[in-house]
Parts: C-alpha cells; sequence; structure tokens
C-alpha cells in the first residue's frame, strides 16, 4: 500500500510541473509588469483547467508506458465523472479530487486493458482504444458512488483543513511540521493537495480603474450579485470587465487569481528554504575539520544556493536527513514555528514553483507584507546556523562530508550518465524491476533492496536511500534524477 502511494505522488508531478509556466505567464501578463493580456489569459488558462491537466497527467504517470491512449483515457473519465456526479447531486464540487479520481482510474484502465485482444469482428475496439472505453465506464461507476458517499468523504477532507485552518498557531505549527515531516515517505503531495489546491474558493473578477486593466478573486458569495459594468465592492470607481465562470480553489490557485486572503500554506517557506537550510550548509561547512573545509565548500555552496534559488530542499535536506535525523526533526519543528510567525504577521505571499528567491522576487506583486519575508530570512539563516551547529558540536552529530573524487562522481553530467555503474549499484539488471524518477529521487521495483551497493551509489551521487519493504526503493540523487531514469529505462527495458 505504501509502495503505491508514492507511486501515486510520482504520477502527481507531471501535472504539478505544469504550474512553473503558468505561474510565470500570469504573472507577466499583469499590470504591475508586462501588462500584456493575452499572456495573463495564457497563464490563467491553465489553472482554470487545473483539475482536467491532473487526470491526464495522473493517468499517464500511472500507465505502463507513459501513452497518449492513457491521457485520452483519463480526458473521458473527467468528463463523465464530473457531469454525471452533478447529474446526480448538484451540490457535490468534486474539484481538484475530479482529477485525481479519474486520472488513477484511467491509469489502472488502460494498463488492464491495453493489450486485451477481441474476435476479428470486434477487433477494431482492441487494445489501446478499449482503454478509454473502460475508463469511460468505471468513471461512470464512480461518478454513481461519488453522487452518494461524497458529500461525507468532503466533509471529513473539509473538518481536517479547517481545522487546521481555524486552529490559529496550533494548526500552522502541525501544518508546518507535516510539511517536512512527510518528505522523507514522498507524501507531501497529498497533503499539497488538500491545502493548494482544494481549500477555499473564490471567483476572478476583471476591473479596469484609472485605465489599467486589474483582478481579484473574491468568494462566491460576494460575486454572485454583481455583473459586468458594476464596480468592485471597496474599489472606487472601478468598473467590472469580465466575471470568470471557473471557480479557483486552493492556497496556490487563489493567491494567483489574485485573492487577497490566499498565501497562508506558502508564505512560511521562503525564510526557511532562503534562509533556514544556506545557515544549517554554513553550519555544516564550520563544524567541518579545517582541512577538509575545501573539499566540502563546492558541495555545500550548491546545496544552499540551489535551496535558496529555487526552493529545491531534497538534496540538501537529505544530505542530513539519514546520518543526523535529530537535526531533521529540528528542521520540521522549525518549519513549524515559520509557520506561525509569518501568519501571526499577516505575511502572505506564493509560488508557482517552490518558495526561492526566484519566486519571492517574481510573486511579490501578489503578496501582503512582503518586506517582512527579508529580516525573517535573516532570522531563520542565523537561528539555523547557531542551533544546528550547537546541536553538531554537543553531541557529536554527523555531518555531510565530501568524497574522493572518483570516475563516478565525473560522470554525472547529461551525456556522461554512467548507466553500468548505476546498474551494477543497483544490483544488477536482473534486480531492478522498473525504474522512473521525480523531481530529485529515483523511484525503482526491484527484486531485492538487500542487493545495492550503498556505497557505490553514493560514489555515483546518492544523497540517501529510502527502502520500502523488500521491493521499493528511492534513490535521492538531486535535479539529475530524471536524466538518469531515462538513461536506465533506456538501456534496460
Amino acid at each position: 500500500m505504501f509502495t503505491y502511494i508514492q507511486r501515486l505522488g510520482k504520477a502527481l508531478m507531471l501535472p504539478i510541473a505544469t504550474l512553473p509556466v503558468a505561474a510565470l505567464l500570469l504573472r507577466f501578463g499583469q499590470p504591475d509588469l508586462l501588462d500584456i493580456a493575452f499572456i495573463a489569459k495564457a497563464g490563467g488558462s491553465i489553472f482554470d483547467n487545473l483539475a482536467l491537466i491532473f487526470a491526464v497527467g495522473i493517468a499517464i504517470g500511472l500507465s505502463e508506458d507513459n501513452s497518449g491512449a492513457a491521457a485520452l483515457s483519463g480526458l473521458v473519465g473527467y468528463f463523465i465523472l464530473t457531469e454525471a456526479t452533478v447529474a446526480i447531486n448538484p451540490d457535490i464540487k468534486l474539484g481538484f479530487f475530479a482529477g485525481i479520481i479519474s486520472g488513477i482510474i484511467a491509469g489502472h484502465a488502460y494498463n488492464r486493458f491495453y493489450q486485451v485482444a477481441f474476435p476479428d469482428f470486434l477487433a477494431f475496439f482492441s487494445g489501446k482504444r478499449l482503454a478509454p472505453i473502460m475508463a469511460g465506464l468505471f468513471c461512470l461507476i464512480a461518478a454513481f458512488v461519488c453522487g452518494e458517499i461524497w458529500p461525507t468523504i468532503q466533509a471529513n477532507i473539509d473538518a481536517f483543513s479547517y481545522w487546521i485552518s481555524e486552529s490559529g498557531p496550533i494548526g500552522h505549527f502541525i501544518y508546518g511540521i507535516m510539511n517536512r515531516g512527510l518528505i522523507p515517505f514522498g507524501l507531501h503531495y497529498f497533503l499539497h493537495s488538500v491545502f493548494w489546491f482544494s481549500l477555499g474558493e473564490c471567483v476572478r473578477v476583471s476591473y479596469e480603474v484609472a485605465s489599467s486593466l486589474q483582478f481579484v478573486c473574491l468568494s462566491p458569495d460576494i460575486v454572485a450579485p454583481l455583473t459586468i459594468g458594476q464596480s468592485v465592492p471597496g474599489v472606487a470607481g472601478s468598473v467590472i470587465t469580465e466575471i470568470s465562470e471557473n471557480v479557483a480553489r486552493g492556497d496556490l490557485n487563489r493567491f494567483f487569481s489574485g485573492d487577497p486572503t490566499a498565501g497562508v500554506y506558502m508564505a512560511w517557506a521562503f525564510p526557511i528554504m532562503m534562509g533556514g537550510l544556506p545557515g544549517a550548509a554554513l553550519a555544516f561547512y564550520i563544524a567541518t575539520a579545517k582541512e577538509k573545509r575545501p573539499l566540502v565548500a563546492g558541495l555545500l555552496c550548491s546545496l544552499a544556493l540551489t535551496s535558496f534559488l529555487t526552493g529545491i530542499t531534497e538534496p540538501i535536506e537529505f544530505s542530513f536527513l539519514f546520518m543526523a535525523p535529530a537535526l531533521y526533526v529540528v528542521h520540521a519543528v522549525m518549519s513549524g514555528i515559520a509557520m506561525i510567525i509569518t501568519n501571526s504577521l499577516g505575511i502572505l505571499h506564493g509560488f508557482g514553483f517552490s518558495a526561492g528567491f526566484i519566486d519571492f522576487v517574481l510573486n511579490w506583486g501578489l503578496a501582503t507584507n512582503a518586506w517582512m519575508l527579508i529580516p525573517l530570512t535573516i532570522v531563520f539563516f542565523l537561528a539555523y546556523f547557531a542551533v544546528f551547529l550547537t546541536l553538531i558540536k554537543v553531541f557529536k552529530l554527523p555531518i555531510p562530508e565530501a568524497e574522493e573524487t572518483t570516475n563516478e562522481k565525473k560522470n554525472d553530467s547529461l551525456e556522461t550518465v554512467d548507466v553500468a555503474a548505476y546498474v551494477e549499484a543497483l544490483g544488477g539488471k536482473n534486480n531492478i524491476k522498473s525504474v522512473d524518477a521525480c523531481i530529485t529521487r529515483l523511484r525503482l521495483q526491484v527484486v531485492d533492496t538487500e542487493t545495492f551497493n550503498e556505497d557505490r551509489l553514493k560514489a555515483l551521487g546518492s544523497k540517501g536511500i529510502i527502502k520500502v519493504g523488500k521491493s521499493g526503493a528511492q534513490v535521492v540523487l538531486g535535479p539529475k534524477a530524471e536524466v538518469v531514469a531515462t538513461s536506465l529505462k533506456a538501456s534496460l527495458f
């Protein structure tokens, strides 16, 4: 079960990968940047159809061969599921979850039926042509089930998310800890699916004021009585030019749609990723023996810069997760504290990719009290540095170290992935059943994880290995994971 959940988490990465380009287009098209309406519309179209994109992306991600027929199955399944469910119960709003449900059904329907062969008189419907048909039928059944039980499921999801959101500092602290605590298991995307893509809703209203086109995302109850030509409540001299037919759901989607209350579940991450983790990297450097510091300087600088600029944190997090788990616990607690502080100060910010400097600057115009994140980032840099260095010194905790240069470590560019070395380190060709990747990890199904040569994987650039039973594993490689996975699949399958 755990292995399957991780596999589903990997499938979520394909549609999530569309968010950065959507956010870039939406921001660059706004009046405070390029003020080009069609660019903003292009980005907004992705956010408006996010559930559909997830249906297609998850179906592809779960399919055995990333087939286009699986994508079509997801598309068909999504339309049937959403329309049939509403026909049964008009009050049901599956929203983002419609994409997840139909994508899962479509992916498995494709895997089960794409090789089915019928007699000659039905041969046209054999193989991959059968997959969308079966996905549609299964989604029809799912629509009937959802029509009966979804209100109860949605009520429980809402109860959990609203408990977190309404519990003040306690709820915020729990969210921050869960956000980091689920990363080692690859389950943090399920937390994101609730808070980033489901919690809260608003309707985007475009309006003109002082010859400038602006937009804001307001509660559906506020928007309901509004019409084109009226003024936006609270905005003097405004004239409404367009009211979106789509409802934006989730903290991330609402933030980029202009909801002035969105960004609660993203702002906290900026001081952690831009300040805290680089501070931890400096602590590791200072804690290293002076004669070895030149060996680790490049590694730690690279990890810190990656976290600061892009918000990609797994390479540095996994550099100390396994060797000093106590430090990772401190990291999770610090994240909870950051969540409390940013929300108590009324800071709202968001990102299309992650909480790095690039998103921090790009989305400044949509944020609230963004300037406060600058001193907070400095504070968390100093706090991480002081706490990590103290714990390392007092408890003599192990820290990331540089290895001697090897041929394997030289072969980590896009053009020179040493496939043979990876295969050997993973127990040989006969041990590897399947290979895939998310942003920073190889995700593997193998015969026996005990055959892994962990020292050799470390020499190849592994930051850590997570074993799930005897047959499942994740190898943390950083951003090159996708390239390595592609090379391995091309060689093995």
